[in-house]
């Protein structure tokens, strides 16, 4: 792995975060529309369909933007074994990853979440998010929890093959709207068990 180093967030890394969702953003909309249009839908009902469903990726992207990311010290740093975490590259910053209280804790157990991992595009392939993975697995294993969790796009496969060669284990499939589970659209749950929390 090149040379990289993770710490937690700093306010200075305020701005390079929102360029870096933003490029994430762009992504997954660009794969998402050549995703379904090489699948073969020819119908324009599946066509209008999938241009809906890039309205609903870009909107929930937005809402991320807006709602947790606006204030990362009182969604990420200030609630009871809740971290950001960056990497750098020199002063770069490339990378990043987040550890939050599931939305339903109940589903889970005692289990924290893994939310906004994300990693430049020109430092992949590199073993950085799997660093970035293993440092929200550390973090909950010395607060004392039992996993960690996650949700992530069907249309992510690079970092479904991320988390299930950590031992993640893909839980439950579930269609965010009704247009998602008309064009077989899914979100994937995962959940990483740690070792000796039985």
């Amino acid at each position: 792995m090149a040379e990289y180093h993770i710490r937690a967030f700093e306010d200075r890394d305020h701005e390079a975060i929102h360029l870096q969702l933003l490029a994430v953003f762009l992504v997954a909309y660009v794969v998402s529309a050549s995703f379904l249009f090489s699948c073969g839908v020819v119908a324009t009902f599946w066509v209008t369909g999938w241009m809906r469903m890039k309205g609903v990726w870009a909107e929930y992207t937005q809402a991320a933007l807006v709602r947790d990311m606006l204030d990362i010290r009182k969604t990420y740093l200030e609630p009871k074994d809740c971290c950001l975490w960056v990497a750098t590259s020199g002063e770069e910053v490339v990378g990043m990853v987040a550890a939050v209280h599931p939305e339903d804790p109940s589903q889970w157990g005692k289990a924290l979440e893994l939310k906004r991992m994300s990693v430049a595009k020109g430092h992949r392939g590199r073993g950085l998010s799997k660093a970035l993975t293993r440092t929200v697995i550390c973090f909950a294993q010395e607060r004392g929890y039992k996993g960690v969790v996650l949700s992530t796009s069907m249309l992510q496969y690079a970092a479904q093959r991320v988390y299930e060669g950590m031992g993640f284990r893909k839980v439950k499939a579930e269609s965010p709207s009704l247009l998602a589970k008309l064009l077989q659209f899914h979100m994937y749950y995962y959940h990483y068990e740690i070792a000796g929390s039985h």
